[in-house]
């Protein structure tokens, strides 16, 4: 069995000779050796599982920023999934990163001719600049309320979560993923609802060890718990049932680097195109019409 990537941790530097004893003891129990070259003790930062850990929270692995910070634009398919890969590796520290690198993801569809297009250079060439200041990610401590903002946009559904200290917000970590399919053509409460369960799903062990308060302006929370929604959203608020989960209108993002999250669901003002189709049905006995509606989301009513 190999073992990559053991830490180590203790509270007080008192209690870390104790702690590492403690691990040795255990280590030599099961015959497991350790590679002194790789081993480093009493340290209070160092690189874990590809990122920097400090007493402060998690720092983006600078490496890894200057190995897309170094990349050409990408000449064929090989060299654009390497793209892919390494912002993926990324993603948690990136607001909304499924849409920011929307037009490269959409070059590597299946079955289509790869194409760096003029909007995929320009989404490389911003995605750039916005690596030059990634925040520094909190790190939560037993006990702490949690705080969850959700975002949909056109292409993906989007989610931060965040701890609030000292009246200041701060990110804990960032999700995104496309919408694929028949999800696209969700109504716009299902498709928050999709963001909130992709999210848990994914960050899961946060929502089992904390309170999360959700704050969204649709109304989430009281469509969830109504008897008569559709199936998704009944199997959806099952699985909600689990944890420790409250909801609340959505309050203005104090943070800077939360800046560019805060659209949700934006509208242009305009009234939404509805389209009515009339059968002109007759009869006899009388005439009548058949209507069917359909929104802009596909549905038909």
């Amino acid at each position: 069995v190999y073992v990559d990537d053991m830490l180590v941790k203790s509270r007080r530097a008192v209690d870390h000779v104790g702690d590492l004893r403690e691990t040795f003891t255990t280590l030599r129990e099961y015959g497991m050796k350790l590679n002194p070259a790789k081993c480093k003790f009493g340290v209070k930062t160092g690189r874990f599982l590809g990122y920097v850990v400090t007493e402060k929270g998690i720092e983006v692995n600078a490496a890894k920023v200057q190995a897309v910070l170094e990349m050409n634009p990408p000449r064929n398919r090989r060299e654009a999934q390497v793209l892919a890969g390494r912002l993926a590796g990324l993603s948690r520290f990136i607001a909304q990163a499924a849409e920011k690198g929307f037009p490269f993801f959409k070059a590597l569809k299946k079955g289509v001719k790869f194409e760096w297009t003029m909007a995929a250079q320009e989404a490389f060439e911003r995605l750039k600049e916005f690596l030059a200041e990634l925040p520094l990610l909190s790190k939560p401590e037993p006990g702490d309320e949690l705080v969850l903002y959700l975002s949909v946009g056109r292409v993906a559904i989007n989610s931060v979560l965040l701890k609030e200290e000292d009246r200041q917000q701060r990110p804990v970590y960032y999700t995104s993923r496309l919408l694929q399919g028949a999800e696209t053509r969700y109504s716009d409460i299902e498709k928050v609802a999709l963001a909130l369960i992709t999210t848990i799903r994914k960050l899961r062990p946060y929502f089992l060890n904390h309170k999360v308060v959700v704050r969204t302006n649709m109304p989430l929370g009281d469509t969830l718990g109504r008897p008569n929604v559709s199936g998704r959203l009944t199997k959806w608020a099952v699985e909600l049932g689990e944890y420790d989960i409250v909801f609340e209108p959505r309050r203005a993002i104090k943070a800077q680097a939360l800046a560019d999250f805060i659209r949700e669901l934006t509208t242009d003002g305009e009234p939404g195109l509805w389209k009515t189709h009339v059968d002109g049905s007759s009869a006899m006995g009388g005439a009548g019409v058949g209507v069917v509606i359909i929104t802009q989301e596909g549905d038909r009513l």
